[in-house]
């Protein structure tokens, strides 16, 4: 692609890491052979290189998922398609929106016209998608698209429906900048006022559109959070739900980079109340569904079984401060990236009365499991290496200490144990570090230390630990935290072990759960 339509930027860091906590012991890329890496258990192109999820709909009994997807890394392409029952096994069907010459088709969303509003049929699929009119960067649009077959192929109109009227008097740097920043726009249903609400990505602020028929759009509002810092704002969503004390909600959130200020580069979400024309949040500090370095471009969206108090999510798991480069399976298997395993959403009022969004693995995922061995409860001070070795599993435990200073789980370990990715708390932290797994020509340095808040004096923590052959995702206390990780294991990484510093630890409560391929 050329500089011009580039997809986004992929920023390169010039800061200095976060210190491990282990030693590392880089492998030379060329050690690992031909042997398949694919990823096991999560959804992977075909080959290619897959990008941004889209938000699901659903027709002919199961999700329709569709990704950006290009022939070659960071490269330009359109929508491929993929359908799922279950959010675990899916199955792919193409390419649906290709690239046209210098008008790749970037990120949106698709909805289920069930009215007729926009004049393609009862139960039409449309989907608003960025495109950059003439190949002219300044000129991102939003333009429609149309199926009348369950998403399966789509038409086009020809004109963009959103137009971006900044870029086209756009003048000064300031004003260009963010003339370059109108892209991803996500639109839903307003039962309560019967219109479409469109939400569209700007450089420091969202912009809020409303229609009655998904072509004609007029702008309401804008969301300006005042941090900044938190960086720009792309692939959003905004929807409402009802919490667990039945009290129903609207949540905005958003992907960002807030890399500079020590916050996260996944997804940012405000709770709070939309009026028809603007949010209004109930803080404008955001929370943040994922504390790794890689759940970007994530999409949620109800779940057909409790579509009010439940919702489903997935993401990207890449970051744009390195997703440009090429992996270790674009040798071995001819593809790049992979999406996040779905989770399930739902909002919860905390004590401090508050409301937050608690993640679990999607449950059709245990139906999958090949296998499940149970091992016994162990106290450690140091570590032990335990009697098991896997590539994808779901490892799940309690660890509970009194004078440690630092407890945790190793997992990935090489025969040698020199390669190995950690997972535990130190301080206020609780942390997953990559770094001794980094492979020489692969390396993810300085991003390889992921960590959220704890608190410090907490002295037990319960963990559920998601391993396959290119990630690691840890849920933590009920899903009130995840941190989710690329980790580029060799074939042989397989092993597990445990460790507490500065005092035992009690490991508890230990249960590994294999997974074979989804099919």
């Amino acid at each position: 692609m050329t500089n011009h339509i580039s997809r986004r930027t992929a920023l390169q860091g010039a800061g200095v890491g976060a210190i491990s906590l282990f030693l590392s012991n880089a492998i030379p890329a060329a050690a690992h052979a031909q042997a398949s890496l694919r990823a096991i258990y999560h959804m992977t192109p075909p080959s290619g290189w897959l990008c941004d999820p889209q938000r699901p709909v659903h027709t002919n009994g199961a999700y329709q998922l569709y990704y950006l997807h290009s022939g070659q890394n960071n490269g330009p392409g359109g929508w491929d398609h993929a359908s799922t029952g279950d959010g675990v096994a899916f199955t792919h069907h193409g390419v649906v929106m290709p690239l046209q010459p210098d008008f790749p088709v970037w990120s949106g969303s698709a909805v289920v016209d069930t009215a007729n509003t926009a004049g393609f049929g009862v139960g039409a699929v449309v989907a608003l998608a960025t495109q950059p009119t003439d190949g002219i960067r300044k000129f991102q649009e939003q333009y429609l698209y149309w199926s009348t077959d369950g998403g399966y192929t789509f038409s086009a109109l020809p004109e963009p429906v959103i137009v971006n009227t900044d870029g086209r008097t756009a003048s000064t740097q300031a004003e260009i900048e963010n003339a370059e920043w109108f892209r991803d726009p996500k639109i839903h249903w307003d039962a309560a006022r019967n219109e479409w609400v469109c939400v569209i990505g700007r450089a420091r602020y969202a912009a809020f559109y409303s229609s009655a028929n998904l072509r004609d759009w007029s702008w309401k509002s804008n969301f300006d959070y005042p941090n900044h810092a938190l960086g720009g704002i792309e692939c959003l969503d905004l929807f409402e739900m009802t919490a667990d004390d039945g009290i129903r909600h609207w949540v905005f959130g958003a992907s960002m980079d807030a890399y500079s200020i020590d916050l996260p580069m996944t997804f940012a979400y405000w709770t709070g109340s939309w009026n028809g024309t603007a949010f209004i949040a109930d803080d404008l500090t955001p929370q943040w569904l994922d504390w790794g370095w890689d759940w970007y471009a994530a999409v949620t969206w109800p779940s057909v079984d409790a579509p009010e108090t439940k919702r489903l999510a997935i993401a990207w798991m890449n970051n744009w401060k390195y997703a440009a480069r090429d992996v270790p399976t674009d040798v071995s298997d001819g593809y790049n990236g992979q999406n996040s395993i779905t989770r399930e959403l739902r909002l919860e009022r905390q004590s401090g009365g508050w409301y937050s969004l608690i993640s679990s693995p999607v449950g059709a995922l245990r139906d999958y499991a090949t296998a499940t061995t149970t091992l016994p409860d162990r106290t450690v001070n140091g570590s032990v290496v335990l009697p098991w070795s896997g590539r994808a599993y779901e490892l799940e435990l309690d660890i509970s200490w009194t004078n440690a200073t630092n407890v945790g789980v190793s997992v990935g370990r090489s025969p040698d144990g020199f390669r190995l990715t950690n997972i535990g708390k130190y301080g206020d932290e609780l942390y997953v570090d990559r770094a001794p797994s980094d492979q020489s020509g692969y390396s993810l340095v300085p991003y390889t230390r992921a960590a959220a808040p704890i608190d410090a004096n907490a002295r037990s923590v319960h963990l559920r630990i998601f391993v396959d052959t290119q990630s690691v995702e840890v849920f933590i206390n009920s899903g009130h935290t995840v941190i989710s990780q690329q980790v580029h294991f060799l074939e042989g990484d397989t092993g597990l072990s445990l460790y507490a510093d500065g005092g035992s630890a009690n490991f508890t409560r230990i249960s590994i759960r294999e997974f074979g391929n989804p099919l």
